[in-house]
């Protein structure tokens, strides 16, 4: 099949979340970036790790990324 022309991924969204093989939508989580000594120890390490993104933002994520389906 031709690549059509024009469309391309936005790389902000490339580089954010993956996408698994069955379309689930994986992400980070947020809050680990700075500050981590006010921060309780379980709280850090609730944070490793990747989640999956709510179905609401799926669509427009699917939609940046459209070669990733």
């Amino acid at each position: 099949m031709r690549r059509p022309k024009g469309i391309k991924t936005k790389k902000s969204a490339a580089k954010r979340f993956k996408i698994t093989a069955t379309g689930k939508v994986l992400r980070s989580r947020a809050g680990k970036r700075h500050l981590p000594q006010s921060k309780m120890r379980s709280a850090g390490r609730s944070l490793r790790g990747t989640t999956t993104v709510h179905p609401t933002d799926e669509y427009r994520i699917k939609q940046s990324m459209p070669f990733t389906r």
